[in-house]
């Protein structure tokens, strides 16, 4: 029988807006949530209605020798915490799309980011020097509306998505402090999962690149960015699975416009830690819970620091109708 560990939420819950802990591009705050893809992400997901909530937790820093922009503003020493609720319904469709499974879900999220900074400059030449400054933002973050098509070949699974920012959150850029992005950005990738139900063994790997709009409110274009997730893991009972997770971010083209003061500010950032999940019926309905943790280090351009997630997936669709196999 096929689990169903990760497989309902993971690509719906692929993006998360600004003032995450994901840190790169303007204001240092990227499109792409790294660490969204882990366990059996290419595996075709539980027909029908899917509810994934996530809590996502997340704490970086940068020391005074790296700058970033906002707003007009040349910062220096970047603190950050964010805590975030994300709830992605999504559907899986029984009838093949180009021999796969097609999926569609939009990521909608609430949380609080809060920032501190330990200079300002109100212009790259140093006019209107501040000290440091802290601010704090609740409110609804942009949306994120995800499409996928996966495959499976025997223990062979292989995925394709497509997703989008939507720049509906709360967004101020005269705030130290905002969860939108406020602007548009696209996303795409593809991705391969190992997973033999017998030995209860994966491997994972997606591979995505974002392209980001220009920011209407500070002219400033953020480059385009690659992204690198990757997972281990194994079935250490017929429910309960552990093993490692990580990733890998490479801004690939500078960053553009009248507003990218401090020129290129090409960035990146690897992670790698440790991942958790459980299967449990949820009344007649298939349901996992399962949690993972990155420590970051190589950033450039970025605060580096940590974040965690805690997710919970049920499968809302009929008991009876599973994720078929779609042969070439």
């Amino acid at each position: 029988m096929r689990r169903l560990f990760c497989a309902a939420g993971a690509t719906a819950l692929a993006t998360m807006g600004g003032g995450n802990g994901a840190r790169a591009d303007e204001s240092g705050a990227s499109f792409w949530l790294l660490g969204s893809y882990a366990s059996q992400a290419a595996v075709p997901s539980p027909l029908g209605l899917s509810i994934d909530t996530t809590y996502y937790t997340a704490g970086a820093s940068a020391g005074r020798e790296v700058t970033f922009t906002r707003g007009g503003r040349v910062q220096a020493g970047l603190t950050t915490n964010s805590n975030y609720m994300m709830v992605t319904p999504s559907y899986a469709f029984e009838t093949p799309v180009l021999g796969g499974q097609f999926g569609f879900g939009t990521t909608l999220l609430w949380g609080n980011y809060s920032s501190t900074v330990s200079a300002s400059l109100v212009a790259p030449s140093g006019f209107g020097l501040s000290a440091a400054r802290s601010d704090s933002m609740t409110a609804f973050g942009d949306v994120f509306p995800t499409a996928t098509l996966k495959w499976a070949v025997g223990v062979h699974n292989f995925m394709t998505y497509a997703t989008a920012n939507v720049p509906l959150g709360a967004y101020d850029p005269n705030r130290q402090a905002t969860v939108g992005l406020g602007r548009w950005a696209v996303d795409g990738g593809g991705g391969y999962t190992y997973y033999d139900d017998n030995s209860g063994r994966e491997l994972s790997a997606v591979l995505g690149f974002t392209y980001n709009f220009m920011n209407p409110y500070t002219a400033y274009q953020s480059g385009i960015n690659m992204h690198l997730e990757l997972s281990a893991s194994q079935y250490l009972t017929e429910r309960f699975l552990a093993g490692v997770a990580g990733y890998f971010y490479q801004q690939i083209t500078p960053d553009t416009g009248s507003g990218a003061t401090l020129g290129p500010f090409m960035s990146r950032v690897a992670g790698i830690g440790p991942q958790l999940g459980y299967d449990f019926n949820f009344g007649s309905r298939s349901a996992t819970i399962s949690t993972r943790g990155y420590y970051e280090f190589a950033a450039q351009n970025r605060p580096q620091g940590w974040n965690a997630w805690l997710t919970l997936v049920v499968a809302l669709g009929q008991p009876d109708r599973k994720a078929g196999r779609y042969p070439d």
